[in-house]
């Protein structure tokens, strides 16, 4: 399994960078990183989307033609749409997620800035991700690109990851660990 995700990690990877160099190369990479973010949420936020970009029963070009759709209403650059239709041709839709974090990254990795990927129980205000990116220049030292993802199951609180470094202050796991030492009183 853990090759096969690598493999995964590869693809997303390659089909990433070859949008980045389309965007560069157009003078839109903001345009196209603002327009990736737009999609990551759509993801992140619809169930139906998430069982689209993974199933198998449409054929190439129908997804081809949902991606298509998706991008023109929701406004995104030409480069986007007919990036999303090079993926669904391929039968790559189910790796989208990861493309559009591996753009990001390499963007914020040329720009001299560190990705952090930020979990909140409910979407975080633009002060609110502009206080935290603040906290996040002054601990780190570099200018900090924040993924925003949602998790209602962590009930408040954040956990957030740079590269392999990891701050969980979310009070799911803060009644973890007391429910721990409850244990270990009694």
């Amino acid at each position: 399994m853990a090759s096969h995700t690598a493999g995964l990690s590869e693809v997303a990877r390659r089909y990433a960078l070859a949008l980045y160099d389309l965007a560069e190369e157009q003078g839109q990479l903001d345009r196209v990183a603002g327009d990736l973010k737009d999609f990551g949420r759509m993801i992140e936020d619809s169930a139906d989307l998430r069982r689209f970009l993974t199933s198998p029963a449409l054929s190439r070009e129908d997804q081809a033609e949902a991606m298509h759709a998706l991008a023109t209403r929701a406004e995104a650059h030409p480069l986007v749409g007919n990036f999303l239709g090079v993926v669904a041709r391929q039968r790559r839709l189910h790796v989208l997620p990861g493309m559009i974090k591996a753009f990001l990254e390499h963007l914020a990795a040329r720009r001299g800035e560190i990705t952090a990927e930020v979990t909140s129980a409910a979407p975080l205000s633009e002060p609110q991700t502009a206080a935290l990116k603040a906290a996040l220049k002054q601990a780190m030292g570099h200018d900090v690109t924040v993924l925003p993802k949602v998790d209602p199951t962590l009930l408040g609180g954040l956990i957030v990851q740079v590269g392999s470094r990891m701050v969980d202050s979310s009070i799911q796991s803060k009644l973890a660990r007391l429910q721990l030492a409850m244990k270990g009183v009694g």
